[in-house]
């Protein structure tokens, strides 16, 4: 089989990925499976020897790295690669996995934005300030409602703020 990638070399490399119940399988040559992110597990333990699998166990101090491992989602699978090469992330997790990669990129889009959630909660519309003779019905409405309830303080104090209001008005 061709590698569904360039079309041209033997495919070596078989992907199989699970998002969400939907199944996606590509067969990859060894170039384009690298390029993709896609590497061998096994990749950088040939030249492991005995002294360094047990290094720490024998006080080695000095250890050689093993290789560069490429990181991937646990829920998606996704390496960094693929989400520079798709332009988004494959789910939620990948912001906690590549939190360090994607933060600059995303203070330069958002700034110092923070979103706790699908919605932002901004008032669009302005509240209507209540005019003069509304504020004095909503208040005569409390001072009616005290006096019935028999709050005659609550009822003096409705009654001077209503004198207030009216006062400011001029009349």
């Amino acid at each position: 089989m061709l590698c569904q990638n360039c079309g041209k070399a033997q495919a070596t490399t078989h992907i199989k990925r699970v998002v969400n119940g939907d199944t996606t399988e590509h067969h990859l040559c060894s170039q384009c499976a690298g390029e993709l992110g896609y590497t061998d597990m096994f990749s950088g333990f040939a030249p492991l020897s005995l002294s360094d699998f047990f290094g720490d166990l024998l006080g080695d101090i000095n250890r050689k790295s093993i290789g560069t491992k490429v990181v991937r989602c646990p829920k998606c699978g996704n390496s960094f690669n693929d989400i520079v090469r798709d332009s988004r992330l494959g789910c939620a997790e990948c912001y906690r996995v590549f939190y360090d990669k994607l933060q600059p990129s995303l203070e330069r889009i958002h700034g110092r934005a923070v979103h706790n959630g699908k919605k932002i909660e901004v008032s669009r519309v302005k509240s209507k300030q209540p005019t003069k003779e509304e504020q004095i019905e909503a208040l005569k409405a409390k001072m009616q409602k005290a006096i019935e309830e028999q709050e005659f303080e609550q009822a003096a104090k409705l009654r001077d703020e209503i004198r207030e209001i009216e006062g400011s008005d001029g009349k």
